[in-house]
């Protein structure tokens, strides 16, 4: 076992760590070396309290396998035997009773027979071998061999039998041997009531929590999680209105935590459960509670837990000087209602505010700014496309504040708009009005510029918002979010965007479905596509690459070619809405406009792919293309050859990712049947892809770029991150008034829409 396990190109190597000292984040969890892994009654049991979940054991033994492989030490604390013998025991007295029966009555049909209610030592009893030996068998699958180990509350308060259990155990774990551990329900006393916790060198064991708690105090055990039927620690007992679940718990919180009954089966309960965690928290161990019986976690819950995802309750003595996640969000959307409330000119005098605070303090933006380029480039971490975006200057701040100004305006006709009014019936008037959305988190990575953008985008159509910053970008992002929130003050809704800047995964911000709305990424298509997988739960606004051509036609003018093609290519080739593909029109390729394209692209340091039909025309080519479905993010393109407009589409829609898309012609019918059947977010004829762009398009700012087919598509700005609801005003209107034997009739005629005129939100 040992030979193979080293092969392992996993193997897992662990930060040495001295004991005593808790992991103090999640994401540390990553080095634990000596894991206890306990599984409750709930867990391991089925239903109907008869006999084992093989499906959930099957799943739990798979990832504890998966981490000892990886080198790890574990160890299991199960539950499971009284249930295993309950199912045995009541087998045979059925048996015996039928046999009885048979015997006695000399008759085929049989009475209904009753089971006597069993005592709980014996079911323990019976069923403690068969456990093991299920135990044995499953991790037989994994080449992993496993120890069975049963034990008493004497056995850790006598020294001597202490010392022996200690040696035994480290022995075993030397040997690459997974101890499988429980209290040894077959003599153990029943538990006494109030003889929980004595101190810190005693804890006596009533249940397995008490015991796991014990056992990893004692093994010096980095990782304790705790396995349950519930997701983990609630503030008040779960399934009641307002029970939220406890994402970190801190020593001294145990005040604010109302407990509910304890599980189905067992004899411990989430009280128990607490105590026994910050037992081994005092003693040491860091602690996770989980919930090992959900279906969709189970597959992954212990593995997920030891990457440092948000699962469960995590028990930790280092409590962050700020809000957590979750109460930022919940203080965004408080103060994200006011702000929807206001008037629209006090909307438009915070975002005012926010442009002259972009110019006032251009010094300190710029230096925090060259500081984080510094860090990123000695660094060595980051590509330079990336460390490109993240470059701000004084003309990319005056830009944005010009923006700023333009958004202003248009927020006067935004929250509250009537966008339809019906009179559905005689005084019964219907209207359909714009709303914010809610709770907006925009994940970004490098582009700092993006936070004034998508923070003023917030404030003007009224939406809460969370921002999630990039690493290569901390100082930059933090004076323009303080910024922002001064000019949010001046109306006292500054708590409306927050910055998060603790240690949360995108993952993990992802799941958050009960506390955001909308979800807009802005990044790399890796970033994207990593957050439309997470989001399963809440919608994602955003495109997952910027793959844009530029269609030089046939008809199409040298001059126009050359000067779209460059500005398309060259003014920002970072962008998303940079030419990464030029396709030509084979007529060109013997054609001066085709030379001079080639020469403009060479003199601005353009490398150049062929692609595979362009690179049958030549006989030294440029180097093929891998695929032509590539963003380049930088001085690179690919060039082909189609031989008609019609191919031209017939190309875009089968390697474009729908963003923007261009076509270089004087033949106007020719380009209106490009623009007409292109089916991208944006379609030009001779103008640059570089257009892509809320500013340049008139919508002041965007928050990105959307190439989905509903809500919002293209540059989304103000109007993209507003949704609707129906108001219907009456008289007492009855739904039976409009029956058959009802006095009322529908009448739904459409009322004219006033201009200029906004209803109070509220």
């Amino acid at each position: 076992l040992s030979v193979q396990r080293m092969t392992l190109p996993d193997l897992f190597f662990p930060v040495p760590r001295p004991h005593g000292k808790c992991f103090a984040h999640r994401s540390e969890l990553k080095q634990a070396k000596r894991i206890v892994v306990k599984l409750g009654s709930a867990v391991v049991t089925r239903g109907d309290e008869c006999g084992l979940a093989l499906g959930r054991l099957a799943s739990i033994v798979e990832q504890v396998a998966m981490l000892q492989n990886q080198g790890r030490e574990m160890l299991i604390v199960t539950s499971g035997a009284v249930a295993f013998g309950k199912q045995r025991l009541r087998h045979e007295i059925l048996l015996s009773q039928s046999v009885r029966q048979a015997l006695h009555s000399g008759q085929s049909q049989l009475k209904e027979m009753s089971v006597p209610v069993l005592e709980a030592r014996a079911c323990a009893a019976a069923g403690q071998s068969g456990l093991m030996a299920l135990y044995e068998a499953m991790f037989t699958q994994y080449s992993i061999c496993t120890a069975q180990i049963l034990v008493t509350n004497l056995d850790f308060h006598d020294e001597q039998k202490r010392r022996n259990l200690n040696s035994t155990l480290h022995e075993l774990l030397r040997m690459n041997i997974v101890p499988i551990i429980n209290t040894n329900d077959a003599v153990v006393p029943p538990p006494v009531p109030n003889s929980d916790l004595q101190g810190v060198n005693v804890i006596s064991i009533k249940d397995n929590d008490s015991l796991a708690a014990r056992l990893a105090v004692e093994m010096k055990v980095d990782l304790l999680i705790a396995l349950s039927d519930v997701e983990g620690l609630y503030d008040s007992p779960p399934g009641t209105d307002d029970a939220k679940l406890i994402d970190i718990f801190y020593p001294g919180d145990q005040q604010s935590i109302t407990y509910g009954t304890k599980s189905r089966v067992g004899i411990g309960g989430m009280e128990a459960k607490v105590k026994a965690a910050l037992w081994a928290l005092q003693g040491g161990t860091s602690v996770v509670i989980a919930n090992g019986t959900y279906p969709k976690l189970t597959g992954h819950v212990i593995t997920d837990i030891v990457e440092g995802k948000k699962v469960g309750t995590f028990f930790s003595e280092v409590k962050p000087a700020g809000p957590t996640v979750e109460q930022q969000t919940e203080m965004a959307r408080h103060a994200g209602r006011t702000l929807a409330s206001l008037d629209p000119d006090q909307r438009g005098e915070i975002i005012c505010c926010l442009a002259e605070l972009l110019t006032e303090k251009k010094d300190e933006i710029l230096s925090a700014n060259k500081r984080d380029m510094e860090i990123a480039t000695v660094s060595g971490s980051f590509s330079q496309p990336l460390i490109n975006r993240l470059s701000l200057s004084s003309s990319k701040l005056n830009s944005l504040a010009i923006g700023l100004r333009q958004l202003a305006v248009a927020s006067r006709d935004s929250v509250g708009r009537v966008l339809r009014r019906t009179r559905v019936a005689n005084n019964l008037e219907l209207e359909q009005i714009t709303v914010p959305i809610g709770v907006l988190l925009v994940i970004f990575e490098s582009r700092p510029d993006c936070l004034p953008q998508v923070s003023a985008l917030a404030i003007a159509s009224g939406n809460a918002l969370l921002l999630k910053g990039g690493k290569e970008a901390p100082h930059t992002n933090r004076i323009l979010h303080q910024l922002t929130q001064e000019a949010l003050s001046i109306h006292g809704v500054s708590d409306a965007i927050q910055l998060v800047s603790t240690r949360e995964e995108v993952e993990d911000l992802c799941r958050l479905d009960k506390l955001i709305d909308l979800i807009i990424p802005r990044g790399s298509s890796e970033l994207v596509r990593n957050i439309q997988r997470a989001a399963k739960g809440i919608p994602v606004l955003g495109h997952s690459e910027g793959v844009c051509h530029v269609y030089v036609d046939s008809e199409a003018s040298i001059d126009k070619a050359i000067n779209v093609v460059r500005d398309s290519k060259c003014d920002y080739p970072a962008a998303c809405n940079a030419m990464e593909t030029l396709l030509v029109h084979r007529d060109l390729l013997r054609a001066p406009i085709f030379d001079q394209i080639i020469d403009m692209l060479r003199s601005e340091q353009v490398k150049i792919h062929a692609g595979p039909r362009f690179a049958s025309y030549l006989t030294f080519s440029p180097s093929e293309v891998k695929s032509l479905r590539t963003e380049y993010g930088d001085l690179e393109c690919c060039i082909e050859v189609v031989d008609s407009m019609q191919e031209a589409v017939d190309h875009i829609h089968k390697y474009g990712s729908a963003h923007t898309d261009v076509i270089v012609t004087e033949n106007e019918d020719t380009a209106e049947q490009f623009l007409q059947q292109v089916d991208s977010a944006c379609v030009f004829w001779n103008s640059s892809t570089r257009f892509a762009d809320g500013y340049r398009l008139g919508l002041g700012a965007e928050v990105g770029i959307s190439t989905a087919r509903i809500h919002a598509r293209g540059p989304v700005g103000l109007e993209g991150l507003l949704t609707t609801k129906w108001v219907l005003r009456g008289e007492g209107h009855t739904v039976a008034d409009f029956s058959e034997q009802g006095s009322m009739t529908y009448l739904h005629e459409n009322r004219p829409v006033p201009q200029g005129s906004l209803p109070e939100y509220r």
